[in-house]
Protein backbone atom coordinates (compact mmCIF):
# COMPACT_ATOMS: atom_id res chain seq x y z
CA UNK A 1 0.00 0.00 0.00
CA UNK A 2 2.63 2.54 1.04
CA UNK A 3 4.78 1.81 -2.01
CA UNK A 4 1.73 2.26 -4.23
CA UNK A 5 0.97 5.70 -2.79
CA UNK A 6 4.55 6.91 -3.10
CA UNK A 7 4.88 5.55 -6.63
CA UNK A 8 1.75 7.39 -7.81
CA UNK A 9 2.86 10.63 -6.17
CA UNK A 10 6.25 10.63 -7.89
CA UNK A 11 5.07 9.52 -11.34
CA UNK A 12 1.84 11.49 -11.61
CA UNK A 13 1.36 13.69 -14.74
CA UNK A 14 -2.32 14.36 -14.06
CA UNK A 15 -5.00 14.66 -16.71
CA UNK A 16 -7.42 17.55 -16.25
CA UNK A 17 -11.12 17.00 -16.93
CA UNK A 18 -13.52 19.67 -18.18
CA UNK A 19 -17.02 20.29 -16.93
CA UNK A 20 -18.34 20.39 -13.38
CA UNK A 21 -21.36 18.08 -13.50
CA UNK A 22 -19.86 14.65 -14.18
CA UNK A 23 -16.30 13.41 -14.43
CA UNK A 24 -16.06 9.96 -16.00
CA UNK A 25 -13.24 7.87 -14.55
CA UNK A 26 -14.07 4.38 -15.84
CA UNK A 27 -16.32 3.53 -18.77
CA UNK A 28 -15.88 -0.22 -18.68
CA UNK A 29 -19.49 -0.70 -19.81
CA UNK A 30 -18.38 0.67 -23.18
CA UNK A 31 -15.28 -1.49 -23.32
CA UNK A 32 -13.16 1.62 -22.78
CA UNK A 33 -9.83 0.93 -21.06
CA UNK A 34 -8.22 4.18 -22.18
CA UNK A 35 -5.83 5.63 -19.60
CA UNK A 36 -5.89 2.67 -17.21
CA UNK A 37 -2.43 1.49 -16.17
CA UNK A 38 -1.08 -1.50 -14.27
CA UNK A 39 0.69 -1.63 -10.93
CA UNK A 40 1.86 -4.93 -9.43
CA UNK A 41 2.84 -5.70 -5.83
CA UNK A 42 2.80 -9.48 -5.47
CA UNK A 43 2.06 -11.53 -8.55
CA UNK A 44 -0.61 -10.56 -11.06
CA UNK A 45 -4.31 -10.29 -10.41
CA UNK A 46 -5.87 -10.92 -13.83
CA UNK A 47 -8.03 -8.10 -15.19
CA UNK A 48 -10.14 -8.51 -18.32
CA UNK A 49 -13.35 -7.13 -19.79
CA UNK A 50 -16.19 -9.55 -19.16
CA UNK A 51 -19.96 -9.59 -19.68
CA UNK A 52 -21.60 -10.56 -16.40
CA UNK A 53 -25.40 -10.66 -16.09
CA UNK A 54 -25.71 -8.42 -19.13
CA UNK A 55 -23.25 -5.85 -17.75
CA UNK A 56 -19.90 -5.32 -19.48
CA UNK A 57 -17.35 -4.73 -16.73
CA UNK A 58 -13.75 -5.23 -15.72
CA UNK A 59 -13.35 -8.64 -14.12
CA UNK A 60 -10.60 -9.26 -11.56
CA UNK A 61 -9.35 -12.72 -10.57
CA UNK A 62 -6.87 -12.98 -7.71
CA UNK A 63 -5.15 -16.11 -6.39
CA UNK A 64 -2.65 -15.13 -3.68
CA UNK A 65 -1.82 -12.07 -5.79
CA UNK A 66 -1.97 -8.30 -5.49
CA UNK A 67 -1.97 -6.00 -8.49
CA UNK A 68 -4.22 -3.16 -9.44
CA UNK A 69 -5.30 -0.82 -12.19
CA UNK A 70 -5.21 2.94 -11.81
CA UNK A 71 -6.04 6.04 -13.81
CA UNK A 72 -4.41 9.42 -13.34
CA UNK A 73 -6.97 12.21 -13.09
CA UNK A 74 -7.48 15.67 -11.66
CA UNK A 75 -10.81 16.07 -9.92
CA UNK A 76 -11.91 19.16 -8.01
CA UNK A 77 -13.98 17.92 -5.08
CA UNK A 78 -15.44 21.39 -4.59
CA UNK A 79 -17.26 20.86 -7.89
CA UNK A 80 -17.79 17.10 -8.04
CA UNK A 81 -17.38 15.55 -4.57
CA UNK A 82 -19.62 12.51 -5.06
CA UNK A 83 -17.97 9.27 -6.22
CA UNK A 84 -20.30 6.78 -7.89
CA UNK A 85 -19.52 3.24 -8.96
CA UNK A 86 -21.02 -0.22 -9.41
CA UNK A 87 -19.37 -3.49 -8.47
CA UNK A 88 -19.98 -7.15 -7.76
CA UNK A 89 -18.04 -9.88 -5.95
CA UNK A 90 -18.15 -13.62 -6.47
CA UNK A 91 -17.53 -14.27 -2.79
CA UNK A 92 -15.99 -12.78 0.32
CA UNK A 93 -12.78 -13.63 2.12
CA UNK A 94 -13.29 -15.37 5.45
CA UNK A 95 -11.28 -15.56 8.63
CA UNK A 96 -9.01 -12.60 7.96
CA UNK A 97 -8.74 -9.63 10.29
CA UNK A 98 -8.56 -6.73 7.84
CA UNK A 99 -7.13 -4.41 10.46
CA UNK A 100 -3.89 -6.42 10.54
CA UNK A 101 -1.14 -6.80 7.95
CA UNK A 102 -1.77 -10.52 7.65
CA UNK A 103 -5.43 -9.87 6.87
CA UNK A 104 -5.21 -6.77 4.69
CA UNK A 105 -6.93 -8.36 1.65
CA UNK A 106 -10.23 -7.57 -0.04
CA UNK A 107 -12.24 -9.09 -2.88
CA UNK A 108 -12.87 -5.55 -4.15
CA UNK A 109 -11.62 -2.10 -3.33
CA UNK A 110 -11.71 1.34 -4.94
CA UNK A 111 -8.96 3.83 -4.06
CA UNK A 112 -9.15 7.60 -4.29
CA UNK A 113 -5.59 8.96 -4.20
CA UNK A 114 -4.37 12.43 -3.22
CA UNK A 115 -0.69 12.72 -4.10
CA UNK A 116 0.32 15.74 -2.02
CA UNK A 117 2.13 17.21 -5.02
CA UNK A 118 5.88 17.57 -4.59
CA UNK A 119 5.49 16.60 -0.93
CA UNK A 120 5.09 12.95 -1.91
CA UNK A 121 5.43 11.80 1.69
CA UNK A 122 1.98 13.32 2.26
CA UNK A 123 0.35 11.03 -0.29
CA UNK A 124 -2.98 9.90 1.09
CA UNK A 125 -5.79 7.63 -0.01
CA UNK A 126 -9.33 6.71 0.85
CA UNK A 127 -10.00 2.99 0.30
CA UNK A 128 -13.61 1.92 -0.18
CA UNK A 129 -13.67 -1.81 0.45
CA UNK A 130 -15.94 -4.85 0.43
CA UNK A 131 -15.24 -6.23 3.89
CA UNK A 132 -15.69 -9.75 5.16
CA UNK A 133 -17.11 -8.76 8.57
CA UNK A 134 -16.45 -5.12 9.48
CA UNK A 135 -19.75 -3.24 9.87
CA UNK A 136 -20.85 -1.14 6.91
CA UNK A 137 -19.53 2.43 7.18
CA UNK A 138 -16.93 1.42 9.76
CA UNK A 139 -13.48 2.88 9.13
CA UNK A 140 -9.92 2.24 10.24
CA UNK A 141 -6.33 3.15 9.29
CA UNK A 142 -4.63 0.82 6.86
CA UNK A 143 -2.45 -1.78 8.57
CA UNK A 144 0.63 -0.74 6.58
CA UNK A 145 0.36 3.06 6.58
CA UNK A 146 -1.70 5.68 8.38
CA UNK A 147 -1.70 7.66 5.10
CA UNK A 148 -4.47 5.37 3.85
CA UNK A 149 -7.91 5.16 5.43
CA UNK A 150 -10.23 2.19 4.95
CA UNK A 151 -14.03 2.42 4.81
CA UNK A 152 -16.28 -0.64 4.62
CA UNK A 153 -18.89 0.07 1.97
CA UNK A 154 -20.23 -3.49 1.80
CA UNK A 155 -19.78 -6.27 4.33
CA UNK A 156 -20.41 -9.99 4.38
CA UNK A 157 -22.07 -12.26 1.86
CA UNK A 158 -25.65 -10.96 1.72
CA UNK A 159 -25.08 -9.21 -1.61
CA UNK A 160 -22.54 -11.58 -3.13
CA UNK A 161 -23.27 -12.19 -6.81
CA UNK A 162 -25.35 -9.00 -7.12
CA UNK A 163 -24.51 -5.79 -8.92
CA UNK A 164 -24.43 -3.07 -6.25
CA UNK A 165 -24.43 0.69 -6.86
CA UNK A 166 -22.42 2.87 -4.48
CA UNK A 167 -22.32 6.60 -3.79
CA UNK A 168 -19.88 8.37 -1.45
CA UNK A 169 -19.10 11.98 -0.58
CA UNK A 170 -15.30 11.78 -0.90
CA UNK A 171 -14.73 15.27 0.42
CA UNK A 172 -16.65 14.47 3.62
CA UNK A 173 -14.90 11.12 3.99
CA UNK A 174 -11.49 12.78 3.61
CA UNK A 175 -12.30 15.45 6.20
CA UNK A 176 -13.38 12.80 8.68
CA UNK A 177 -10.34 10.60 8.01
CA UNK A 178 -7.59 13.22 8.03
CA UNK A 179 -9.09 16.22 9.81
CA UNK A 180 -8.46 18.71 7.03
CA UNK A 181 -9.65 19.80 3.60
CA UNK A 182 -8.59 17.62 0.67
CA UNK A 183 -6.79 18.87 -2.40
CA UNK A 184 -7.59 17.64 -5.88
CA UNK A 185 -8.02 13.94 -6.47
CA UNK A 186 -4.97 12.79 -8.44
CA UNK A 187 -5.78 9.16 -9.23
CA UNK A 188 -8.43 6.51 -8.87
CA UNK A 189 -7.47 2.85 -8.58
CA UNK A 190 -9.13 -0.53 -8.22
CA UNK A 191 -7.65 -3.70 -6.78
CA UNK A 192 -8.69 -7.23 -5.91
CA UNK A 193 -5.94 -8.66 -3.72
CA UNK A 194 -5.36 -11.84 -1.75
CA UNK A 195 -1.58 -11.93 -1.36
CA UNK A 196 -1.56 -11.75 2.45
CA UNK A 197 -4.17 -14.46 3.01
CA UNK A 198 -3.28 -16.64 0.02
CA UNK A 199 -6.97 -16.84 -0.86
CA UNK A 200 -8.88 -16.69 -4.15
CA UNK A 201 -11.27 -13.88 -5.09
CA UNK A 202 -13.21 -12.66 -8.11
CA UNK A 203 -14.83 -9.26 -8.57
CA UNK A 204 -16.34 -7.14 -11.32
CA UNK A 205 -15.96 -3.37 -11.55
CA UNK A 206 -18.46 -1.30 -13.51
CA UNK A 207 -18.40 2.37 -14.44
CA UNK A 208 -16.88 4.91 -12.03
CA UNK A 209 -17.56 8.66 -12.06
CA UNK A 210 -17.62 11.82 -9.93
CA UNK A 211 -20.68 14.04 -9.83
CA UNK A 212 -22.18 17.03 -8.08
CA UNK A 213 -24.45 16.51 -5.11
Amino acid sequence: MKKFLLWIAICLPTIAWSGDERVDIARFSRGDMNGWQKKSFSGETRYSLDNSDGQLALRADSSATASGRYREVSVDLNKTPILNWIWKVGGILTGNDERTRAGDDYPARVYVVFSGGVMFWRTRAINYVWSNQQPIDSRWPNAFTDHAHMIAIESGSDRVGQWVSERRDVRADYRRAFGEEPGHVDAVAIMTDTDNTGAVATAWYGDIWFAEK
